[in-house]
């Protein structure tokens, strides 16, 4: 059995399974509800009942006041629907209403994807989730107090794990322990998430996405909530690399781009003849500014090496597009 859930004062409606809790029924749908521990105990989603009934089966949970039950409060982490809804909940839309917090993180699965890329997948504690929005990013706290800053990869409806892409960079300190010594179950301590570069979902805009690299990174989880948002939007995605070897999941991208609404633009500036590449060539931008000749009715998302973002700014401009469409990351390598 299933139950509808309205959401107010967005008016979004998501359907809820009998044995599903609200926030994974919000979460499966796309929709960004505040939440931290889920487990009941810190509150941060509490909502109201404004029609219907809840059921809490493990009991009420310990954010719950008596009180707060008997004039409607719920806590969206453990209650479960058991009938319709309407529920009264602030949704989130911008990074300045998502926490930044410092936990510890294990790393549950180092992942080599490529000659230079690591897929790190780090677990928070079991009575901790680190809210963000698709394309934030994190930093890792090193011991010496450094920080190194990456890319959240997956999207927020897909919170067990953080995922993050990890580039080996020639001299780099972190990145080369990363592939010569991390091991599994070690713990690292990270703070976020943060940054301006997240899905604007509210926008009726056809989205162009220009990844150089590891810069695909955000944008992978800008997709995925995307596609779980169900959102009706077009996008176009170019991502620029060397060679072919260095799409390191292409198979990825080129599965979204079955979807009617979802086109996909790889692009190699070195090729190799035993590639035997017959796709785009050049610099990623420069291709991107080929295919468009009139940007204005665009939003733009750029992410990768500072060169290739300045360069995909500068360009876009030149063709028209307003400065508050362009949302971008750029990767600066931290120094020593």
């Amino acid at each position: 059995m299933s139950y509808q859930i309205i959401i107010q004062p967005s008016g979004h409606c998501v359907t809820a399974e009998a044995d599903e809790v609200i926030l994974d029924a919000a979460l499966r749908h796309g929709l960004s509800i505040p939440y931290g521990c889920r487990n009941g105990i810190c509150g941060a989603c509490k909502g109201k009942i404004v029609t219907g009934q809840v059921v809490y089966p493990d009991g009420r949970p310990g954010a719950l006041s008596p009180v707060e039950e008997a004039i409607g409060q719920t806590v969206c982490c453990q209650a479960r629907a058991c009938s319709d809804l309407v529920l009264e909940i602030h949704e989130v839309s911008s990074s300045q209403e998502v926490p930044i917090r410092k936990m510890p993180a294990r790393v549950v699965k180092l992942e080599r994807l490529g000659n230079d890329v690591m897929r790190l997948y780090l677990k928070l504690p079991d009575s901790e989730r680190m809210q963000f929005l698709a394309g934030q990013y994190i930093d890792i706290l090193l011991a010496d107090g450094r920080r190194r800053s990456f890319s959240i990869a997956n999207a927020p409806h897909d919170d067990q794990f953080v995922e993050l892409h990890i580039r080996l960079v020639e001299g780099g300190t972190f990145s080369s322990y990363v592939f010569n010594s991390m091991k599994e179950k070690e713990i690292l301590r990270i703070e976020g998430p943060f940054g301006g570069f997240y899905l604007r979902e509210e926008s009726p805009r056809p989205i162009i996405c220009v990844a150089g690299g590891t810069g695909f990174a955000p944008i992978k989880g800008m997709v995925e909530h995307f596609i779980q948002s169900e959102l009706a939007r077009t996008i176009y995605f170019y991502w620029g690399v060397r060679t072919q070897s260095d799409l390191y999941l292409n198979a990825l991208p080129s599965a979204w781009g079955e979807r009617d609404n979802f086109h996909y633009i790889p692009v190699l500036s070195d090729a190799k003849p035993e590639d035997q590449w017959r796709g785009r060539n050049g610099w990623v931008h420069q291709v991107v500014l080929d295919d468009f000749a009139d940007l204005s009715g665009y939003d733009l998302y750029t992410s990768g090496p500072p060169s290739m973002v300045d360069a995909m700014r500068q360009g876009a401009r030149s063709h028209g597009l307003p400065g508050e469409q362009f949302y971008f990351d750029s990767f600066e390598f931290a120094s020593q």
